[in-house]
């Protein structure tokens, strides 16, 4: 079933969100633990798989996969249980992440971003906005987009009496196109101040170009935008005084408030690593069902599964991702540990030292650099173990590596390498920048 969606006046292609209106009563009611949203998220995962293949060579708009999102909560998982959240901290939500990703990484990518998204004003906000944020956002179960690429030229943004008015272009945006509000960054005129605001995303001002097409992550709608005189009010400027029209330097104090860049990191590597599981546990079902022993190797076997090199192979790819998955939620709860020391009043996160923020971005740098090495290793390996059949197109099995060598490209891995070296050798941690 297929609708024809617009935003501002613009078609696009998309599944109609009514095929999966069902789950709203089934999933009615959120969890009320670990257990049970890694369960729910497990749910979602299942009913991704199902079309995955379909879905990913259709191309179309993710409304309806976005709706199944809502539909099962966990765009609330983080969110405060006041207002109808699962108040669960981030290492849960690094597991839905992954989780979700097993099945589909596009989707396990707009739920990473989403839950980083939605928790901007946690960050960089005031304790009020962060508060009016988590109700607006957790009450209304809104999907968040995000129109923030540093490497582009970044908005610009005027001050028009109690407003500011961003203008510009961003080639990339995640999920922005099916979202309520998008995130929005630019640099205040006259200075070198940067500002992010919440906007609604329906409004004429946000013009999607619907041009992404890329070879991996197609469901993302991570394709460029144009911002056209866009308006909020300037108490919405996280983390800015609306009367002086200067940032707070109590909220925006650094390193707390750079603490986006780690946490939205290891959303990275978390979908990454379930990609790679995904495409583990895909191929195995493909090799123990359809793949051939080879007949002309000198020490010939019946079956594909008692072949020496697949066993190997598939031994070899189990144990570094179960390394990779550990060290994943070793990052997780160091995450944790950093938000339940210093959230709450801007006194307590300026207690957040340089060095306590610089050794948790080397937690997640590991994590980045063994979650890209693994994922390309066995997202690219695993046709060595199922055979030539397998690169069909019907197969979907080219899905997984397209997924991970899109995003891995996202900031060089390399520069991870060299940073932990000097962690290693001279015991820096990073300055922080939009990447560290």
């Amino acid at each position: 079933m297929t609708d024809s969606s617009q935003t501002n006046g613009t078609s696009f292609s998309s599944r109609d969100p009514a095929v999966y209106q069902g789950y709203a009563s089934k999933w009615s009611s959120l969890p009320q633990d670990e257990a049970g949203w890694l369960k729910r998220a497990q749910e979602v995962a299942d009913v991704l798989a199902v079309d995955a293949v379909q879905r990913d060579q259709e191309n179309k708009s993710p409304l309806a996969e976005v709706a199944l999102l809502k539909h099962s909560g966990l765009l609330k998982v983080l969110g405060p249980k006041k207002y109808g959240g699962g108040e669960q901290p981030w290492s849960v939500g690094y597991k839905a992440i992954r989780k979700v990703a097993e099945a589909d990484g596009s989707l396990g990518m707009l739920l990473g971003y989403h839950l980083l998204w939605s928790t901007t004003a946690n960050v960089v906000g005031s304790p009020e906005q962060a508060e009016r944020y988590q109700k607006l956002i957790i009450e209304n179960n809104y999907f968040i987009g995000g129109a923030v690429n540093p490497r582009d030229s970044d908005l610009k943004i005027q001050s028009s009496g109690d407003k500011i008015v961003f203008n510009g272009f961003k080639h990339f945006n995640t999920g922005g196109v099916v979202s309520d509000l998008t995130v929005l960054e630019g640099v205040l005129e006259g200075t070198e101040d940067h500002i992010f605001a919440f906007a609604e995303t329906r409004q004429p001002g946000i013009v999607f170009s619907h041009n992404w097409n890329n070879i991996g992550l197609r469901l993302t709608e991570s394709g460029s935008v144009k911002i056209d005189n866009v308006e909020v009010p300037w108490t919405d400027a996280l983390g800015w005084d609306p009367e002086s029209k200067k940032p707070d330097p109590e909220v925006l104090k650094i390193p707390f408030a750079s603490l986006l860049l780690p946490t939205i990191q290891l959303v990275f590597s978390n979908f990454y690593l379930g990609i790679a599981l995904g495409a583990l546990d895909y191929a195995s079902k493909y090799t123990t069902k359809n793949t051939r022993a080879w007949p002309f190797g000198g020490d010939n076997k019946e079956q594909a599964t008692d072949e020496f090199y697949i066993l190997s192979t598939y031994g070899n790819y189990h144990a570094h991702l179960r390394a990779a998955v550990a060290l994943a939620d070793r990052s997780g709860l160091q995450i944790d540990a950093i938000y339940s020391t210093y959230s709450g009043d801007t006194a307590t996160r300026a207690k957040l030292t340089a060095q306590e923020r610089g050794e948790v971005a080397e937690w997640v740098a590991s994590t980045k650099v063994v979650t890209t090495d693994t994922g390309l290793r066995v997202t690219a390996g695993v046709f060595e173990v199922t055979g030539a059949k397998a690169t069909s197109t019907k197969v979907g099995l080219d899905r997984f590596f397209r997924d991970v060598r899109t995003h891995t490209l996202h900031d060089p891995v390399a520069y991870k390498n060299r940073e932990l070296g000097r962690f290693q050798l001279l015991g820096e941690v990073p300055e922080p920048t939009w990447y560290t």
